[in-house]
């Protein structure tokens, strides 16, 4: 199974920057081509369910998107330090782990996707190649999250 860990320093305290990661409906404010669009259950906890479209919108096709329902279950909620989620979808599934870490007088944030590669055989021989666009959208989010985090109000 893939893993790929990638994080990011936030000049903001742990306390906020757990606020704003946890704003499930806002992860659309900082994650690259993403949008929540439905949040069910104690999403604040164990059980939380969320549904996120990630891909590209389709400006003829108001509200669609080309790419993939990415649905998934809060299984771990240890605030302000660490939450994993469990994509259940079709294309997208395996743990997500997010971490908050203080360190000093900002906040370290770490992002872990643990990938049940899609597609059998052919979704392994092409990991190699879909790596690099996932790690640098990856990289483009963090840094994107860590300004929002930085402005969060809460």
């Amino acid at each position: 199974m893939p893993e790929l860990v990638e994080r990011v320093t936030v000049e903001a305290p742990p306390e906020r920057v757990w606020a704003a990661l946890t704003d499930w409906p806002s992860q659309g404010a900082w994650m690259l081509a993403t949008d929540v669009e439905t949040v069910s259950g104690p999403a604040q906890g164990v059980g939380g369910r969320l549904a996120a479209r990630t891909g590209v919108p389709l400006p003829w096709r108001r509200g669609r998107h080309l790419g993939v329902l990415d649905t998934m279950v809060v299984t771990e909620w240890d605030p302000p330090r660490r939450v994993v989620v469990q994509h259940t979808g079709r294309i997208v599934r395996g743990p997500g782990i997010f971490e908050v870490r203080p360190s000093g007088e900002h906040t370290e944030f770490v992002w872990t996707e643990r990938l049940h590669l899609p597609f059998g055989l052919l979704g392994t021989l092409g990991w190699p190649l879909a790596r690099p666009f996932v790690v640098v959208g990856v990289r483009l989010s963090l840094r994107r999250f860590a300004r929002f985090a930085r402005a969060y109000p809460g």
